[in-house]
C-alpha cells in the first residue's frame, strides 16, 4: 500500500505556545492558520501538525497523492483502494469513504494499541 506523506497530528492545549516550541527545535510554520486553529510545521522532510481544539489524541497522519512537500505524486494509490485493501484484511475502519465517490476524502483505523491513523487524501 501506497499511504503517501506522513504526518503526526497533535492535539495541542494553545497553537501558539506550541508553534514557539516548535519552532525552538527548528521547526517553521509551512500550512495552515492561526484563524483555523492549527499548523503545519515543517523541518526538512519531518512534518508536525498542531491542532487545537479539532480532535482529541494525537494521530498518525497519511497523506495519499502528496509527497512530504504537499505536491502531487503521480500514480498515487487512491484512498478507496486503500480502503478496500483494509476491508479485505479485515480492519475495522472507525470512518469510511463513502462508495462511488471520487476526490478527497478520508478514513481512520486504529492500531492493535489503540493508536488512531488517520488517512487524508486531499487531492482527487
Amino acid at each position: 500500500m501506497k499511504l503517501g506523506a506522513f504526518s503526526i497530528s497533535l492535539s495541542v492545549n494553545d497553537l501558539m505556545v506550541s508553534k514557539q516550541f516548535y519552532e525552538t527545535l527548528g521547526f517553521t510554520a509551512w500550512a495552515g492558520s492561526v484563524d483555523q486553529n492549527y499548523l503545519i510545521m515543517k523541518s526538512g522532510t519531518t512534518l508536525i501538525g498542531i491542532f487545537q481544539n479539532m480532535f482529541e489524541g494525537n494521530l498518525l497522519t497519511f497523506n495519499p497523492g502528496w509527497d512530504q512537500d504537499a505536491q502531487l505524486v503521480e500514480g498515487f494509490e487512491d484512498i478507496r483502494t486503500i480502503q478496500e485493501t483494509l476491508q479485505n484484511n479485515n480492519i475495522e475502519l472507525l470512518a469510511s469513504v463513502a462508495e462511488n465517490t471520487s476526490g478527497p476524502a478520508s478514513l481512520m483505523v486504529k492500531d492493535p494499541d489503540g493508536n488512531i491513523i488517520l488517512i487524508d487524501q486531499h487531492v482527487g
